[in-house]
């Protein structure tokens, strides 16, 4: 019989659970479910984590993963998602075989997750790898954008999707000049960024300066990682790089300009592997 077990992923949008074969990585079955009730309570029936700040879903100081156990009957283990991700990468996908790797994942939010001598990399308090939270805008200046976190400055604020899309619409709607609402046929709650890299694509001046800033900002933030841990691998996950051509060129070479050039000896930066299903497949696999 095969030794099956559940993953869980909790995003800013969704819950995915799916039952994992423990022995291939094959994912038996899945489930998803929009977050449209947000409270501990209710994420707490779907899916397993304690959160000390999850900033997509206006949490602070949650013991979620008693809620689940209770809800469960079962023991539970809590992980950061990225790093469920990682693991996943590591035992099945882009990452499989080595032992030092980090994944760089640039979807609704910025994060990575960490593989040092060949095992997962929590840190102290579960919560290393956190790249989105670094901070890429001094406070002298004018202040820096306001992140999910509550903090400011943070590199998630100006590279992930949720807050792309959100100040777009802000300087759009201020009168920058721009194609993109011609390509949302004038609904801006449209936009995100693949539209925004589609405007970029064909030379769109607003687009292109956008792009020029994030893709400086995600390519400093890898270099600075990969100078920091000399990884072997860097897996790039997640739709704002994946799905954006335009900016992941422009992140690729901000990256070779900024990385220390003994820590780029050997390096490899590959497309993560396992797509959706890296979070559900690497908590299902941890020991």
């Amino acid at each position: 019989m095969a030794s099956l077990a559940i993953g869980a992923d909790l995003g800013g949008t969704n819950a995915r659970a799916a039952v994992v074969d423990r022995a291939t990585g094959d994912v038996r079955t899945v489930h998803r479910e929009r977050l449209d009730e947000r409270s501990p309570e209710a994420v707490a029936e779907v899916v397993a984590r304690v959160v000390l700040n999850a900033p997509n879903l206006g949490w602070r100081d949650v013991a979620f993963g008693p809620m689940v156990a209770q809800a469960l009957g079962v023991p539970v283990r809590i992980v950061n998602d990225l790093s469920a991700a990682a693991w996943g990468e590591r035992q099945l996908g882009a990452a499989k075989g080595v032992d030092e790797a980090a994944l760089v994942f640039v979807g609704s939010g910025v994060g990575s997750g960490l593989i040092v001598g060949g095992q997962l990399h929590d840190g102290a308090r579960g919560v290393a790898g956190e790249l989105g939270h670094t901070k890429v805008r001094p406070m002298r200046g004018g202040p820096p954008r306001l992140c999910g976190c509550g903090q400011r400055g943070c590199l998630e604020a100006y590279a992930g999707g949720s807050k792309l899309a959100e100040r777009v619409r802000e300087e759009l709607l201020a009168g920058a000049a721009s194609c993109i609402p011609e390509l949302v046929q004038g609904d801006l709650e449209q936009v995100t960024a693949s539209v925004v890299d589609r405007a970029a694509a064909v030379g769109d001046v607003y687009a292109r300066e956008l792009w020029d800033e994030v893709g400086d900002l995600l390519g400093t933030a890898i270099a600075n990682l990969i100078t920091l841990l000399n990884p072997a691998r860097v897996i790039l996950g997640g739709g704002v790089i994946l799905g954006c051509p335009e900016l992941e060129k422009l992140v690729r070479l901000a990256y070779a300009e900024r990385v220390s050039r003994s820590a780029m000896e050997g390096v490899e930066l590959v497309p993560a592997a396992l797509g959706e299903d890296a979070g559900v497949v690497g908590a299902a696999l941890l020991d």
